[in-house]
């Protein structure tokens, strides 16, 4: 973290739900542990946003009004954007989770999920890509 302003500075996580509740308070806790977060509502909008190419982590949902988890990891794969994705549902089936996984996913957690579940996996993955170092503060 910046010390002066207590603004995370570490690698940047990506959130894309479209639940708000969970884009907020996974950004807000992603915060507390010294990440930097941005949260997307949409597929599109993520894709859109210019933060693609810094995003160090994607945390992604699998059922998405529009383009779903599943497409979004799939488009990314096809630019050869390899970023960890980790998978965060409530209602993903078996199969999608086979999907994920067979197409390279770092992670797949079901909702709810564990702060310490959903922190070792963001810190197991930023550290098996690109050689990112994260301590929680």
């Amino acid at each position: 973290m910046n010390a002066k302003n207590k603004t995370p500075t570490g690698p940047l996580v990506s959130i894309v739900d479209d639940n708000v509740s969970v884009r907020r308070s996974t950004r807000r806790l992603l915060g507390c542990c010294g990440l930097r977060a941005e949260a997307f509502a949409s597929a599109e909008d993520f894709l859109q946003s210019g933060r693609v190419p810094e995003t160090a982590c994607l945390l992604l949902d699998v059922r998405m009004p529009g383009m779903d988890g599943l497409e979004l990891q799939r488009r990314l794969g096809e630019t050869h954007r390899l970023i960890p994705i980790i998978f965060l549902s409530a209602r993903a089936s078996e199969e999608e989770e086979r999907r994920a996984l067979r197409a390279g996913a770092a992670d797949f957690l079901r909702k709810p999920v564990s702060k310490d579940a959903l922190l070792n996996a963001i810190r197991t993955a930023l550290e098996n890509s690109n050689n990112y170092s994260w301590s929680e503060s």
